[in-house]
């Protein structure tokens, strides 16, 4: 591929971070989780019984933690096949593009939560990020085909900053329609789901980007079943394949531990700062701007500092500072408005490299040709720890009342995560996937 063609699709691939970071921050960093908690709080004042979908009984405060779980590992039940429907199909974009498409309009949907329907938030909810775990598979593995080796880490690095950018801009219009609600007209409910709306809408659109300006390649091997057995199958033999790639493996098990953390502050800490904190939505908006402005610069100037010192040594740097992100976070006190604000621009700084330069990290030690295969594996790794995060997050919350505890437990994901990562020899692991392409040619 020319270097003219490589950059064209380069351009294209950042834009669909744009597009479906709207789903990351408006719906899940600032407005789902507050709303659909005072939905479940509003059904169980009016006396029903909070329940996930008639099978466990919660509470209202609970609630949507748990929902998070379960969506997630309904995403690892489906990455698995997702990621090999993006190997054997004919057009790996449009694998991305239903999935992208189905979680646009399940976010839309939730235009229509309002009142006590707390189960129609958090079903849709679960689409939307069962959807987007899965386009995001897809999307993940067009890095190793677009980007040569050197090119990786400044590639992943302008992608993220391309998604703060978009999460940022729909972000301020939503604050200007959330705090001017009542000059537009507006209740503070409708003005909540219309911000929800408008992030399916912007999910949707400047999807079709990337979907016209990434190039197709043949698949090494057609698939010869149904994709679902192809997907399972798989898996079980990626599994099996790591031995000879003992670098990736350990690389995930590290990222299964991190990665916890990360999900978990980014998932619920609108929660804890409405909840235990007592800031308003306003604030917590404001942060999450902070959070994307901050995180522009910071995932540009790591991903350039990854050039000098490597990807690994900044995502432990990154791992030692989201550690003492919690420890202050657990001590603030209630109203902490300043000094919450100073914290979401230190989250924005380490944020997106450390997501960033986790994922070009990866594509360095994965096999040429199989990139659909294990960036699904990478998203199971992802999406598996982003199970146990709010599950035990939910459950200290549920059995000892305390936000904070809750908050200060997920130090410990990172600790291990930083030392399984230390462990992690990058060169070597690229040489196994060097010799085995060598093997391959010889056979």
């Amino acid at each position: 591929m020319s270097a003219t063609s490589r950059r064209r699709e380069q351009r294209g691939w950042y834009w669909y971070d744009w597009a479906a970071s709207a789903f990351s921050t408006t719906v899940v960093t600032v407005f789902l989780g507050p709303y659909l908690t005072t939905i479940a709080q509003q059904a169980q004042d009016a006396g029903q019984r909070i329940t996930l979908f008639g099978v466990l009984t919660v509470n209202a405060e609970s609630y949507y933690p748990y929902i998070v779980s379960l969506s997630v590992a309904l995403q690892i039940l489906v990455m698995p096949v997702v990621g090999a429907l993006a190997d054997v199909a004919k057009s790996r974009r449009l694998v991305m593009g239903v999935a992208a498409y189905i979680g646009a309009l399940a976010v839309m949907g939730l235009w229509f939560l309002d009142g006590t329907g707390y189960q129609l938030g958090g079903g849709l909810f679960i689409i939307a990020n069962v959807a987007f775990g899965s386009a995001i598979v897809a999307y993940n593995s067009f890095l190793p085909e677009i980007a040569e080796p050197q090119e990786r880490d400044r590639v992943s690095s302008i992608a993220w900053a391309m998604g703060y950018a978009g999460g940022l801009l729909l972000l301020i219009v939503n604050l200007a329609l959330y705090l001017g609600h009542e000059s537009f007209g507006l209740a503070e409910s409708t003005a909540v789901r219309l911000a929800l709306l408008s992030a399916g809408g912007w999910w949707a659109v400047f999807t079709i980007i990337p979907l016209t300006r990434l190039r197709d390649r043949p698949p090494k091997q057609p698939a010869q079943e149904p994709v679902a057995v192809v997907g399972f199958r798989q898996l079980a033999r990626t599994f099996r394949d790591l031995r000879a790639y003992p670098q990736a493996l350990l690389f995930l098990v590290a990222f299964f531990f991190y990665n916890d953390g990360i999900q978990t502050v980014i998932g619920l800490s609108a929660t804890y700062a409405d909840i235990e904190l007592g800031l308003d939505t306003t604030t917590i908006i404001s942060a999450v701007i902070v959070v994307q402005v901050v995180g522009i610069a910071g995932a540009l100037l790591l991903g350039r500092w990854a050039r000098s010192i490597g990807a690994k040594r900044v995502v432990l740097t990154s791992i030692v500072l989201w550690s003492v992100v919690l420890g202050v976070a657990y001590i603030l006190p209630a109203g902490s408005t300043i000094a919450f604000m100073i914290l979401a621009a230190f989250i924005g700084f380490v944020l997106g490299g450390s997501q960033a330069l986790s994922r070009s990290l990866f594509a360095q030690l994965v096999p040429r040709d199989r990139e659909g295969e294990y960036f699904s594996l990478f998203e199971v790794s992802g999406s598996a720890s982003a199970v146990l995060g709010p599950l035990v997050f939910g459950l200290t919350l549920q059995f000892a009342g305390s936000y904070r505890l809750a908050l200060l437990f997920l130090v410990f994901f990172f600790i291990i995560g930083g030392v399984l990562l230390s462990r992690v020899n990058v060169q070597e692991g690229m040489a196994q996937v060097s010799q085995t392409r060598a093997d391959d040619t010889v056979a």
